[in-house]
């Protein structure tokens, strides 16, 4: 017995020395999942803000209060970065933050000694990422330096990157991009957040000089693998603790002791499930996003191969769906983060609620998620539950009270090729999208061979549109004459610009106007056409010339004085002049938008919403904005006669036009019955090609003139 009892407390003890090594080992193990978690999320937070095209242009203009709000604040509160810097190309400090306290961009020097050769050393990747191109965007957007340093005596994690453009829409040269810094200090608040993830004691951060020799200790080591301080933390011993409750009972009897034996087995099982069940959490938090739960780009891309690699079997293909909320910042702009944060949630659990156990849904970071659908037969299945994902976005959302309707875009790409690479298949579905939401959002589309094909292309026409607005050549303008209802009297035309391209003839307005607004171009090109249809207006004396103006000009805060200037340049009154906005226009509901559309209605300017009837067509719009002519879209006047529900609605505008004392022109004329009904509503203008087509400035001097004629016959 007292053999078989010494060999009983020999095992014992060497199953307690073993679960309190295997326990120590785990607890290191947390710790140093703990920093590697804060060093990994360190440049995944600071992307949110410094990939983003109005971070390009507020730095550029030098804007404090922008970027103290957004690039300082911001990260400060929502993130809990300790300083934030913002450094010029020459890697002069334009803005500080500490501690959420705005400095003085000298405040940046008393850190720069350990921020520098991080600079430097990002400087030299994205020169070599960019040389000989002229946009560096896309070759530097995934590019950062990260390491740890010793700060003012403290351990801290320095991320720089970037700040590039979000879109197309706004380019930047290489060696002309803005820097910004981040820097966490692994502080008491870092020594919190592992002590509480982990459910660890004691977790201390000590340089050095401070470390006992006999503390558990995991060290923190810069990128060239020196330590610069250590994590200690009182080591969770279960196994000497279940001893040390023993030996009471180990004084007594032998059947005592077994019982004892007994309770230390379970006692030791139940602390190693214990500390199982936390390893899992650790890798599940690794592994999944947590605002919703679902999947991280990680394991995105880890389910993504598998998938690919399934795929290679007969008759099986994956869909890739890459999934934008459409206009997702206003929902932040205008019911702030936290109800954007929620709106991501809630679409995420509806995404989860229409896929199938085996596919997959995952967020790839802000606003951007994907889903993968496996095994499939081909592009049906892949449609079916593309539409299925549209059609549970179109319910609305509750914003803490505040409901919000929401549409997505999808970009669809099928793995059709055994060999398929995972980043070329996201590329594929990104063009898909990219072509979703540029034919009006709210849809999917499947990516096609020649997409590609259609990206390069644009990309050729906006060169070339570059280089007809540079030489002044190619474009040039037709007016469209808009008729009073007796359809003789010209009471004004309508400015429409032409491309004469060389090689493909003349390209239709929608291909130039498109590419334009993409790539930054629509502002030279709006000018230019407000400028030469103001010279016309001059020279034919012509009672007025309308202009239409794209929503993306209006983004402009200058929009109004360079209209004043132009027409100040040309000497054409402002009462002559009318400009045609849509109703995505009005849908802006920033304050630039509105200040604009009252600076041009104060100078004299006409306004007119263009297409009234096919966009979103409410009354408040038409309080708020104050127009002064709706002109009623030709696809309701090529139905009249045909459809009563057109002849009604053409019928209830009219008369909402007469209520509100607008004007209301008819787009689209063709026919003489269309003209007669229209005459006999009360339509005041009339324009389509019944009456006249879009004519050169030559002809439609002839029109005017005979115009004129045909007034002077009638009143004598």
């Amino acid at each position: 017995m007292a053999a078989a009892l010494a060999l009983l407390l020999g095992f014992g003890m060497w199953a307690v020395i073993a679960v309190d090594d295997e326990a120590i080992q785990r607890q290191a193990d947390f710790v140093a999942s703990g920093i590697a978690a804060v060093y990994e999320r360190l440049p995944v937070e600071q992307e949110s803000a410094v990939i983003w095209d109005e971070a390009v242009v507020r730095v550029r203009m030098g804007d404090q209060a922008w970027m103290e709000e957004n690039l300082g604040l911001w990260m400060g509160e929502y993130f809990g970065h300790d300083s934030n810097y913002v450094l010029t190309p020459r890697d002069e400090p334009i803005h500080a933050m500490q501690q959420l306290e705005t400095l003085q961009p000298a405040a940046y020097q008393a850190e720069a000694a350990a921020i520098a050769p991080l600079v430097a050393q990002l400087r030299q990747e994205l020169d070599a990422a960019s040389e000989g191109l002229e946009d560096s965007t896309e070759a530097i957007v995934d590019i950062g330096v990260e390491d740890m340093v010793m700060l003012g005596g403290t351990p801290a994690i320095v991320s720089v990157k970037p700040i590039v453009p979000s879109t197309e829409n706004l380019m930047q040269a290489p060696g002309a991009e803005f820097l910004h810094v981040a820097v966490q200090r692994l502080d008491e608040a870092i020594e919190a957040e592992i002590a509480v993830q982990y459910h660890i004691s004691g977790v201390e951060i000590v340089t050095p000089q401070q470390l006992d020799p006999e503390q558990l200790a995991v060290p923190i080591v810069d990128a060239a693998g020196s330590p610069l301080a250590y994590v200690t933390w009182e080591g969770d011993r279960p196994g000497l603790q279940v001893v040390k409750d023993m030996a009471p009972g180990a004084a007594g009897a032998i059947l005592a002791g077994l019982a004892l034996l007994a309770w230390l087995l379970a006692r030791l099982r139940r602390s190693s499930t214990e500390l199982e069940a936390s390893e899992a959490q650790a890798h599940y938090l690794a592994f999944h996003d947590t605002l919703t739960g679902l999947p991280n780009r990680a394991l995105f891309e880890d389910r993504l191969d598998r998938a690919l690699l399934t795929a290679r079997r007969p008759n099986a293909m994956v869909a890739l769906h890459a999934i934008d909320i459409d206009r997702f910042k206003n929902v932040n702009d205008t019911l702030g983060h936290a109800a954007g944060d929620e709106l991501i949630r809630q679409v995420a659990g509806r995404l989860e609620s229409v896929v199938r156990r085996e596919d997959t849904v995952a967020r790839l970071g802000g606003d951007e998620l994907a889903v993968i659908q496996t095994d499939i037969a081909g592009d049906p299945e892949a449609e079916e539950l593309a539409a299925r994902l549209l059609d549970v976005m179109r319910e609305p959302f509750d914003l803490s009270g505040e409901r919000a309707h929401v549409s997505a875009s999808i970009g669809i790409v099928l793995s059709t090729h055994p060999t398929g690479a995972r980043d070329e298949l996201l590329r594929k579905a990104d063009i898909a999208l990219y072509q979703a939401k540029g034919r009006g959002r709210n849809r999917y589309e499947m990516f096609t061979g020649d997409m590609d094909d259609l990206v390069k292309q644009r990309r050729l026409i906006e060169r070339e549109l570059r280089e007809a607005l540079e030489a002044g050549t190619q474009l040039s303008l037709v007016y469209q004459p808009l008729f009073a209802a007796d359809s003789n009297t010209v009471l004004g035309a309508e400015a429409l610009v032409r491309w004469d391209h060389p090689v493909h003839g003349r390209l239709p307005p929608e291909v130039s106007i498109s590419v334009a607004e993409e790539r930054a171009l629509i502002e030279p090109l709006g000018e230019w056409v407000l400028r030469e249809a103001c010279e016309f207006a001059v020279r034919c004396n012509v009672p007025w010339v309308a202009v239409n103006v794209s929503p993306v000009q209006f983004r402009n805060e200058r929009l109004a004085e360079r209209v004043a200037e132009i027409l100040k340049e040309t000497r054409l009154p402002p009462e002559r002049l009318q400009i045609e906005i849509t109703e995505s226009v009005l849908l802006d509901h920033s304050g630039t938008t509105k200040a604009s559309l009252k600076a041009l209605r104060d100078m004299g300017i006409s306004i007119a919403l263009d297409d009234f009837g096919t966009g979103y067509s409410s009354m408040s719009y038409l309080r708020t904005y104050a127009v002064d002519k709706l002109k009623i879209d030709r696809s309701f006047i090529s139905q009249l006669g045909i459809s009563p529900d057109c002849d009604a609605i053409v019928r209830a505008i009219v008369a909402l036009a007469r209520a509100l004392k607008l004007q209301i022109t008819a787009e689209g004329v063709e026919t003489t019955a269309q003209r007669d009904h229209l005459t006999a509503i009360g339509c005041h203008e009339l324009q389509g090609y019944l009456l006249s087509k879009p004519v050169s400035e030559v002809e439609f001097s002839r029109v005017l003139t005979g115009s004129a004629e045909r007034f002077e016959e009638r009143a004598g």
